[in-house]
Order: structure tokens, then C-alpha cells, then sequence
């Protein structure tokens, strides 16, 4: 198995003491190319892998994004992004942040105005039915008067009462009441 290190021949010694106890035998480093032999490499331990471990070589020691690794068969190339392909795909996702957030900016400025208008058509519709109301206030309706009970009646229904009281005290005493 082969690995192409390209730009990253100075860090060639530490990715081969890391790769060591991973691939179960020491590769050998030699002119930006590392070489690991096949019938030494542990059992089950496929390029695919060995670019994981590559990777996370990387990722250690903070030069993931600056790096993409290929595989093509049992070779393996490690190749530096150019600075104008990150820089663009950072000004792509920039742009679609910036996009999306006058979008978003823009949908909230609309809802608001919306809102604006319901509560100021709200607002007529008030005015209007308390104008309405307005007048029925101003003109109250006028009361019949009551029928006035004779004199006569009343005297009546006032001794009638005061005979029922007395009755109920008379049973009271006599213990006939309940």
C-alpha cells in the first residue's frame, strides 16, 4: 500500500508513528511517500480504513480542512485544497447565509405589515359599531309605569300577614305546630 503525501512531507514522521499501532506494522517513509507492505498490514485493515485513520490524523492536529485524501486501488493521496476552492466555497455558503436571512428579514418585515393592517381595519370596525352603539345610548327606551295597587289592598295583605304570624306564635305555645 502506497500513500502520496504531496504537501504534507513535513508531517510525514508523526503520521507514520501514528499509523503504526493501527495498521499492525511500521511503514517506511521515503521521498513524501510512505509505503506499508501488504503481507505485513494486519488482517482486515483495507485502504478505505487506512484513509480513516489518515483522516482523523489530520483532524488531530487541525489540518482537516485544509486537506482531502483519495483512493484509488491500495494507493492513497493526500492533497491540499487550494486556497481558492475553500475561499470560494466559503463565500458560497456566506452568500446562501446572507440570502436566506433577507429572506427571512423580509417575510417578518411583510407579516408585520400585515398584522398592521388587520389591527387598524380592527380598529375602524370599533369605530364604527361604537358609533352605532352610540346613538341607541343617547335615546333610552321609556319605561312603562307600574300599576299602583289600591289603598284598600294593601291594608289588606298587611293584616292578612300579621294573622299569619300571630297564628304561627299561638300554635308555637300550644305545641301544635311542627
Amino acid at each position: 500500500m502506497k500513500i502520496v503525501l504531496g504537501t504534507l512531507k513535513d508531517k510525514g514522521e508523526e503520521l507514520v508513528g501514528f499509523l503504526e499501532p493501527r495498521v499492525g506494522t511500521k511503514p517506511s517513509l521515503s521521498s513524501g511517500e510512505i509505503d506499508v507492505e501488504d503481507e505485513a498490514v494486519r488482517k482486515g485493515v483495507k485502504p478505505r480504513h487506512v484513509k480513516t485513520y489518515i483522516k482523523r490524523f489530520l483532524y488531530m492536529n487541525g489540518l482537516k480542512k485544509n486537506y482531502r485524501i483519495f483512493v484509488a486501488g491500495t494507493e492513497l493521496t493526500v492533497q491540499e485544497i487550494e486556497v481558492g476552492e475553500k475561499e470560494e466555497k466559503e463565500k458560497e455558503k456566506e452568500e446562501k447565509k446572507r440570502e436566506e436571512k433577507e429572506e427571512a428579514e423580509q417575510r417578518e418585515v411583510e407579516a408585520e405589515k400585515e398584522k398592521e393592517k388587520k389591527r387598524e381595519e380592527r380598529k375602524k370596525e370599533a369605530e364604527a359599531a361604537s358609533e352605532e352603539a352610540e346613538p341607541k345610548k343617547e335615546e333610552p327606551k321609556a319605561k312603562k309605569p307600574r300599576a299602583k295597587k289600591k289603598k284598600g289592598e294593601k291594608k289588606d295583605d298587611e293584616d292578612a300577614g300579621k294573622e299569619d304570624e300571630a297564628s304561627g306564635k299561638d300554635a308555637e305555645a300550644s305545641g301544635d305546630a311542627p
